[in-house]
């Protein structure tokens, strides 16, 4: 059953979704597709409205039954084939939690680089995003880009491994060993 709030954002009419809002219209009600606002906004890139919507108290973090929340709907849009980079940061900073499993334990950065959203991917970073996630096939967010070839997104999933102070535990290393030398090697000259 759609609502006048779900039909305003459909169109995209800032001014309609602040009129019923300001009427006091709920802003937590669901679609048929089990949808709150706040997700229907963020997944069809409606900015203005995404603002609106959290503005008036809605739940960044409401799950709908697959677990999805606003943040993964706004990675990206199968039907526009984008995802919206700019929704990302404002929910980011309005308090998304960047590490709530979805099926199979896929984790927004990992959805983001399925996807190839080298933006979406960097928001997510920058935020603490875990990049050295697995999912329960013991994938991580680069091994998904690498299935598709994105890749600037595998480049940017490596390096910001390579940033992370774990990703070679036990690897040869002597920083921070006690007592670690330094061997340098010297020609014999010949006599």
């Amino acid at each position: 059953m759609a609502t006048p709030l779900f039909a305003a954002i459909q169109a995209g009419n800032l001014g309609q979704v602040q009129a019923l809002l300001q009427a006091g219209t709920e802003c937590e009600g669901r679609n048929e597709e089990d949808m709150t606002p706040l997700m229907l906004a963020a997944n069809l890139g409606h900015q203005k409205i995404v603002e609106a919507l959290i503005e008036h108290g809605a739940d960044v973090n409401a799950k709908n039954t697959q677990g999805w929340t606003a943040l993964m709907k706004a990675i990206y849009n199968y039907g526009l084939d984008r995802g919206f980079p700019g929704i990302v940061s404002i929910l980011v900073a309005a308090g998304s939690e960047i590490e709530t499993e979805i099926s199979y334990g896929t984790r927004p950065l990992m959805l983001a680089a399925g996807y190839g959203q080298a933006e979406v991917i960097e928001l997510l970073l920058a935020a603490g995003a875990n990049v050295l996630a697995r999912n329960e096939g013991g994938l991580t967010a680069r091994t998904m880009a690498e299935y598709k070839d994105y890749v600037q997104v595998i480049n940017q999933l490596y390096e910001a491994e390579l940033r992370t102070n774990d990703h070679f535990s036990g690897a040869c290393s002597s920083k921070g060993a006690a007592g670690a030398s330094v061997i340098r090697f010297t020609q014999n000259p010949r006599r």
